[in-house]
């Protein structure tokens, strides 16, 4: 199957989603949405002898660096909306998946891409591999998820920092708070990945699902509820003259250092 954004193959039973937009640090815009998607569900259906695990990385140094700016920050309020709906679609695809899904952060991984990877049951890194929630300095909070799942993989006090300043952080960092499961140099980063992920492909199918849906119960599932409220407040505060003062400044920079 063709894809004009991301990479998709399979490969000793491991999937591959590669974002496939490296001059632009993978930044996601709406029709890469939509074939991060549809992978993700070709991985969902793909018999157990076929596909065990799916790995979600990136090309070039970046994993993800968030939304695409310029399409971002050019839509009506009807377009970010159904942008943020796009957006809920993915995670949960990720989510919901029968199949374990692995992050392998391969470089930055902001805003959209992070939230990507928080979405993932397990991530892989890069060593020096950067991340975080930099909407805060865009007058903005994140929308796709990030409020609740840091904080429910991380706990409320670091999260609340880490949103509320929007600050960098390393890989180093994330796996001493446990968000990272291992890290790896950057000249055996998809080597190793690949050991790690066909060693779990190998394991019975079924017994997989099960674990991850008990380990989804277990934390409790992100609720819809507050999916909602954090939505709507990203909303209003995308339209309001401080978040669009912001977007476009940052807009305009991202021009000029083209």
């Amino acid at each position: 199957m063709d894809f004009q954004y991301i990479k998709y193959e399979v490969v000793d039973k491991v999937a591959w989603i590669r974002f496939n937009r490296p001059d632009q640090l993978n930044a996601m815009n709406r029709q890469m949405m939509d074939e991060i998607v549809e992978a993700l569900n070709l991985v969902n259906i793909a018999k157990p002898d076929e596909v065990g695990v799916c790995v979600i990385t990136g090309e070039g140094k970046a994993f993800m660096a968030g939304a695409d700016i310029k399409e971002y920050a050019q839509q009506t309020r009807a377009q970010f909306n159904a942008f943020q709906t796009k957006g809920r679609s993915l995670y949960s695809a990720i989510e919901d998946n029968s199949k374990p899904v692995i992050a392998a952060i391969n470089g930055y991984a902001f805003g959209g891409g992070f939230e990507i990877a928080l979405s993932c049951d397990m991530i892989l890194a890069r060593q020096y591999a950067k991340m975080g929630l930099p909407e805060i300095n865009l007058n903005l909070i994140p929308g796709g998820g990030g409020t609740q799942r840091l904080s429910k993989k991380l706990g409320t006090n670091i999260a609340n920092e880490l949103i509320m300043t929007g600050r960098t952080v390393t890989a180093e960092e994330m796996y001493e708070r446990g968000i990272i499961n291992h890290i790896y140099a950057k000249g055996e980063f998809l080597e190793q990945v690949l050991a790690f992920a066909k060693e779990l492909a190998e394991k019975p199918s079924d017994r997989l699902q099960v674990i991850k849906q008990l380990t989804q119960i277990s934390v409790g599932k992100v609720s819809t509820s507050a999916l909602n409220i954090e939505n709507e407040a990203l909303s209003r505060f995308y339209q309001s003259d401080e978040g669009q003062a912001k977007v476009q400044e940052f807009y305009k920079k991202s021009l000029n250092k083209k």
